[in-house]
């Protein structure tokens, strides 16, 4: 027999969750074969079976949290697979159910012609176990998995609460159901992600005095700059195309240059001045907001930089990010743009000391002197920044700093 045991994650990962089991108990499996994806704070993780075999056990059912090093299943090296009423009869067995009493028995008896009948149906252990206890029909119950897979969150969200007769309900409970009916709710549990982003944006909120302060950025020249380059950029680089991102790392990394505290963190009654340039880029995925890091952003030219972000942004969408994809930051930078936000408030990134938001570039009209008057397209742009660390004077000149370097690109590209 072998053992599959939750991996090493990261030095700050102590747990994971069982996301989807990819093998069911009587499953055949190949050596280096995936079994099960685990969820954790940053990312998910594949682990795979050493060996080649058979499942004959599964420890933890979907939606279970598992430590660092614990047994999560068994395989059974070199065994065959098993059939399918064999394999059916190990899924819905339990060690607790060895000691049932003579009433239960009695009990699964009667559901057993529901059980043949829901054979057929996939589903995970722990659904079918928690379905033969309660007496519910597989057959009845909905999946929100694409693939049809029933799993225990499903079958508990089928169960109703038992409701009375009419004749047993007094005229005054009537008389409010009627005139009050209850509202259409769906109470979903978060995934381990969506809990940890919650948990880790109070923290920040709660542990720093965060301000925001806002600029606006004349995006004529880089957009027309980037007109005349974009065909022979993307040539040039095998198809990488030139986009914003690349001008605005460049130009933090030369704001971080002239204000070091902004690239900094406190830790404890010490603070950190970083001397490298790893910046985050937020990413929207399905789960929630990621932020992988672009290494080395100071050493970097912009197609190195747009062809890192495309490659972790890509990643990211497919749930392909490493922890090491994930740690280390020292400044983010965040587009909130891209879905049409004309402007907001970003909420700092963990221990880092600010974040930049970059909004939607609208035409609007702007004062090119007393006299003049032109529509330009024009992005607002905010830092938000932990007051401990940076003094007013220098968010606002790092901002201002940004401002000048997008609005004129020859000085940008001279800073890298």
């Amino acid at each position: 027999m072998a053992e599959i045991r939750v991996p090493e994650l990261a030095e700050s990962i102590t747990e994971g969750t069982i996301s989807t089991w990819f093998k069911q108990v009587g499953d055949s499996v190949e050596k280096g074969e995936n079994i099960v994806e685990l969820e954790t704070d940053k990312v998910n993780v594949e682990v795979i079976s050493e060996e080649a075999g058979v499942i004959t056990e599964l420890k933890a059912a979907e939606g279970d949290t598992v430590e660092v090093g614990s047994v999560i299943a068994i395989v059974e090296v070199g065994g065959t697979q098993k059939a399918t009423n064999d394999a059916s009869q190990q899924e819905t067995s339990a060690p607790e159910e060895q000691s049932e009493s003579i009433e239960e028995v009695k009990s699964e008896e009667k559901t057993e012609a529901a059980d043949k009948s829901s054979e057929r149906i996939v589903a995970t252990p722990s659904a079918r176990r928690y379905a033969r206890e309660n007496g519910i029909d597989l057959s009845d119950v909905n999946s929100k998995d694409p693939r049809g897979l029933i799993r225990s969150h499903d079958v508990k969200n089928s169960q109703s609460a038992p409701s009375q007769s009419a004749a047993e309900l007094k005229p005054e409970a009537s008389k409010q159901t009627a005139s009050n009916p209850e509202k259409p709710v769906i109470r979903e549990k978060m995934s381990r992600r969506r809990q940890t982003i919650a948990k880790k944006l109070l923290e920040v909120s709660n542990n720093t005095a965060m301000l925001t302060t806002f600029n606006e950025v004349d995006m004529t020249n880089v957009m027309e700059l980037r007109k005349r380059k974009k065909d022979k950029f993307q040539e040039d680089h095998n198809g990488t195309r030139l986009g914003f991102m690349s001008f605005f790392t460049k130009a933090v990394v030369a704001a971080l240059k002239k204000y070091p505290a902004v690239n900094a963190e406190i830790d404890g009654d010490d603070l950190i001045l970083k001397q490298f340039y790893d910046i985050g880029v937020a990413v929207s995925t399905e789960e929630g907001l990621v932020v992988p890091v672009v290494r080395d952003c100071d050493k970097k030219n912009f197609a190195e930089i747009e062809g890192s972000i495309y490659d972790l942004a890509v990643k990211a969408r497919d749930k392909k990010l490493s922890l090491d994809d994930m740690m280390g930051g020292s400044f983010t930078i965040t587009n909130g743009g891209v879905f049409g936000s004309l402007m907001s408030t970003p909420i700092i990134n963990g221990t880092q000391a600010a974040i930049l938001g970059m909004h939607s570039i609208v035409t609007r009209p702007v004062a090119i002197d007393k006299e003049r008057m032109e529509n330009r397209p024009m992005m607002y742009i905010a830092l938000s920044y932990d007051h401990r660390i940076i003094d007013g004077k220098e968010a606002v000149g790092f901002l201002k700093t940004i401002k000048e370097l997008i609005e004129s690109p020859e000085d940008l590209l001279l800073e890298s």
